[in-house]
């Protein structure tokens, strides 16, 4: 199975100047956890979760509405290619514990988004052993063990 066959291929995505209560506003009209930044030539340059919002916005009283979203995105994204197997994007997702990975294509545009709620969707193509070893190493948890929950 590709990574096509499995992403979400409807991804909003903001500018690095666009502020943290703009994207938040934008996380909330569109039910999702997570958006690319992309470049002034559309060329991804950072990734901004909830979580990341939470822990370095709300808990550094940083003011929401004059922050701008690059101050806070991480930089450093982990993406796939729509042709790449599914288990190679699998692998990425549980070797940097990342529940969404961004899809560009060769010119780094952001064409699509996979999730663990893509891999949990496609769950018996990709085989349910591999899924739950993925989900598994992304929440940092062993299966049976005392602390997972």
């Amino acid at each position: 199975m590709k990574v096509k066959d499995c992403m979400c291929n409807d991804v909003c995505y903001v500018k690095p100047a666009t502020t943290v209560s703009e994207v938040a506003k934008l996380m909330s009209d569109n039910h999702v956890g997570s958006v690319p930044v992309c470049d002034e030539n559309d060329c991804l340059c950072g990734i901004v979760t909830d979580r990341d919002i939470l822990l370095r916005v709300v808990a550094c009283n940083k003011n929401a509405s004059q922050t701008p979203i690059s101050e806070i995105m991480t930089s450093n994204v982990c993406t796939c290619t729509e042709t790449d197997d599914i288990t190679n994007a699998q692998s990425k997702m549980s070797e940097q514990q990342i529940r969404r990975l961004p899809v560009c294509d060769e010119h780094n545009h952001v064409i699509g988004i996979l999730t663990i709620g893509n891999l949990c969707q496609n769950g018996q193509e990709i085989g349910e052993e591999q899924l739950s070893q993925t989900m598994g190493n992304i929440c940092n948890c062993e299966p049976n063990s005392p602390n997972a929950e």
